[in-house]
């Protein structure tokens, strides 16, 4: 499977990873899920990120993980393999075992809970760049990780050979703006909030990366081609106002990763509940996201 000489844009989801009743990786819904995800238009996929509950896996569940989602893929959208980790070898030895496995890059946010300075972030995705020969799509989440990839950090790191995308997820639009601004065609912007994404595409973002598309694929998709694809902003405006409550009710909920397990189950896609720490909604809050997703009239009829 390759995709490594095609540029990434589009829509690409931050991939949920279907659990069993007793907590174990449901490989058989995995595979279907994925199939119904490239079906309903998502351009790509992104494993083992944070929606995907990467942190409560062993390794040799990330890996089997991985080989499963290339398997269902099959080579049709690219694969971009979250390959995060707290210390600087783990994160080289998850991404080389990704790359050799053979997705299309890596999506990789800062390592989480030390507080590396800018000068050390640098140092840390250098090694990692150094250690493949794939794209990067780095990850800016301070709000998960506790550190800022700031302009002035990814303009330096924009100049390391394989550093060719961004995930800008501070929901802080001006990002969007000045990355694009001082940084031109140097690295591709994908919008990796999902309150934003009209403005962001207005602003020259060329994809959206979000967990949300697990719930709402089609509608993910018809506001890309409305906005990037027809270049039709009225109308991309007007269809993002119809999903708005979807995508503002599980943004803003506080407990994201549940909500999008929830939605999924909803949404025709039992997907089950998060590992531990995290836990299934409680009956109010599903009867509630049940609700305001009947509003949602793109997706048509139920997906899987």
């Amino acid at each position: 499977m390759s995709s490594k000489k095609k540029d990434f844009r589009g829509v690409y989801v931050a991939s949920v990873t279907p659990m069993d009743k007793n907590g174990g990786i449901d490989f058989d819904m995995l595979a279907k899920f994925i199939d119904g995800q490239i079906k309903s238009g998502i351009h790509g996929i992104i494993p083992l990120g944070s929606t995907g509950e990467f942190y409560a896996m062993t390794p040799q569940e990330r890996e089997d993980v991985l080989k499963a989602v290339i398997e269902a893929v099959s080579g049709r959208v690219p694969v971009l393999a979250g390959t995060n980790a707290s210390s600087t070898a783990d994160v080289i030895a998850y991404s080389k075992q990704a790359e050799q496995l053979g997705v299309d890059g890596l999506l990789i946010a800062a390592p989480y809970y030390s507080l590396p300075t800018h000068d050390e972030l640098f140092k840390h995705f250098k090694a990692v760049n150094n250690a493949v020969g794939i794209p990067i799509m780095l990850y800016n989440y301070p709000g998960r990780t506790g550190v800022d990839l700031v302009p002035d950090l990814v303009e330096r790191l924009a100049d390391l050979d394989n550093v060719k995308y961004i995930k800008e997820s501070t929901g802080d639009i001006t990002r969007i703006s000045e990355i694009i601004k001082r940084m031109g065609d140097r690295i591709g912007v994908f919008c990796g909030a999902d309150l934003i994404p009209v403005e962001s595409f207005v602003l020259g973002a060329i994809g959206w990366v979000g967990g949300i598309a697990n719930v709402l694929p089609k509608s993910h998709v018809k506001l890309y081609e409305l906005a990037v694809v027809k270049g039709d902003i009225p109308a991309a405006r007007k269809f993002f106002y119809e999903i708005f409550y979807a995508l503002q009710a599980i943004e803003t909920s506080g407990i994201y990763t549940q909500y999008v397990k929830a939605g999924c189950e909803i949404m025709g896609n039992p997907v089950g509940p998060p590992r531990m720490p995290l836990g299934p909604v409680s009956k109010k809050d599903y009867k509630k996201l049940e609700e305001i997703l009947k509003t949602v009239k793109s997706e048509g009829a139920k997906n899987g």
